[in-house]
């Protein structure tokens, strides 16, 4: 009875450490597949709009001055909202 109790607990310990191999293997395996083709994810990259703190695929987004926004509208506001913070005459 002992022996088999032995032989139980020693198939355990191999069974999770072999699980954990697989694991790292597989998590490096993903990295290196997404390095190779600089892809994310299926849907892409999400990205923050300024206005309205939603998130939109990074296809579907625009950018103005290095700011992300969801639509024209929320582009346009954000711009009319900070064009009086930043003259555009240097002379002034």
């Amino acid at each position: 009875m002992n022996l088999l109790i032995i032989r139980l607990i020693i198939f355990a310990v191999v069974f999770f450490a072999g699980l954990k191999i697989y694991r790292i293997y597989r998590e490096w395996k993903l990295e290196q597949q997404g390095d190779d083709n600089g892809t994310q994810h299926e849907g892409g990259k999400m990205v923050r709009c300024t206005w309205c703190k939603v998130h939109v695929p990074e296809q579907d987004a625009l950018r103005e001055r290095g700011e992300w926004f969801c639509s024209s509208d929320h582009r346009d506001k954000f711009l009319a909202e900070h064009s009086d913070d930043t003259p555009d005459d240097p002379k002034a």
